[in-house]
């Protein structure tokens, strides 16, 4: 039962550390609390239920259009209102006043387009994962497997490229990467389109993982999300990408019978405010943040 919890967990946990590394990464470069980030994700999964209908159970086809189109939306939205936004000199506030505006807008437009019911993915629902005393369904085996190539990538591209380096040197000191010849609008640009390329894919996870979606699923998804980007510190994105993981375990473990007779699965939500609270009590700048003098 532990590792079945425990496979759960990551399967959840993926889902979170993938979408909380966008708002993680535009948080560090641009100092913008995200509250649409939500409904890019959701955007993502409903551009690739449309090419799952389209193209039947290819989901390689699905993930790839709805990563492109979540990234492309991303995109615009930085041409057409982040960046005139800034150089008016729009402070702190009205840019996550802004996220809200757009969230609602995005949510809405969702809702009318698509309506208000459930879609999901046109999957084998039969098809079964076992390895040792672990079944995982088809849909989590591909979300599992996903997830974990995702996180590896994002990493080493944070880590080991250019562009990663670049995105490090102006979230540290955006003045001195400057003057240091980093292009910043050029890795702006990258930022978003990253975060919106991440979103896309957490909403088709998140599609596969829940069996079904609707316009809402990513506002839902949204609390744990921030959660975890707070929880492994904000302005890190590795640590975004512990803190989802994380809470996606926490959260199915604490309903585990051995643990005191286990939480009802309605409150594994709380499970995951419960950490966050207790790790910052410990720790006020999150697992992998660094403390800030004021």
């Amino acid at each position: 039962m532990f590792l079945q919890l425990l496979a759960n967990g990551l399967v959840a946990g993926s889902v979170i550390a993938i979408a909380a590394v966008g708002v993680s990464l535009v948080y560090e470069i641009l100092r913008i609390v995200n509250f649409a980030h939500g409904d890019y994700l959701t955007f993502g999964a409903f551009v690739g239920v449309a090419a799952n209908v389209r193209y039947g159970e290819r989901m390689l086809v699905a993930t790839i259009a709805a990563i492109v189109a979540t990234a492309a939306l991303a995109l615009v939205l930085e041409f057409v209102l982040w960046r005139p936004m800034r150089r008016r000199g729009a402070g702190f506030m009205s840019l996550f006043i802004t996220s809200i505006g757009l969230a609602l807008l995005l949510r809405h437009l969702l809702f009318l387009v698509a309506g208000a019911e459930p879609r999901s993915y046109a999957i084998d629902p039969f098809k079964v994962y076992v390895v040792g005393s672990v079944r995982l369904g088809g849909s989590q085996g591909v979300a599992i497997a996903v997830g974990a190539v995702a996180i590896v990538l994002v990493g080493l591209l944070l880590a080991r490229t250019a562009l990663g380096r670049k995105m490090r040197a102006l979230a540290d000191d955006r003045s001195l990467a400057s003057i240091s010849g980093v292009n910043v609008d050029r890795v702006v640009v990258y930022t978003w389109l990253l975060a919106g390329a991440l979103a896309g894919l957490a909403g088709v996870l998140q599609g596969l993982v829940q069996a079904s979606f609707t316009p809402n699923t990513g506002f839902q998804l949204l609390l744990p999300v921030f959660a975890a980007v707070v929880l492994g510190g904000i302005g890190s994105a590795y640590g975004a990408l512990v803190g989802g993981l994380l809470l996606g375990v926490a959260m199915e473990l604490s309903t585990w019978e051995a643990l005191a007779g286990g939480v009802d699965p309605v409150y594994k939500p709380v499970v995951a405010f419960v950490l966050l609270i207790a790790v910052l009590l410990v720790r006020p700048q999150g697992l992998l943040g660094r403390a800030r003098l004021l």
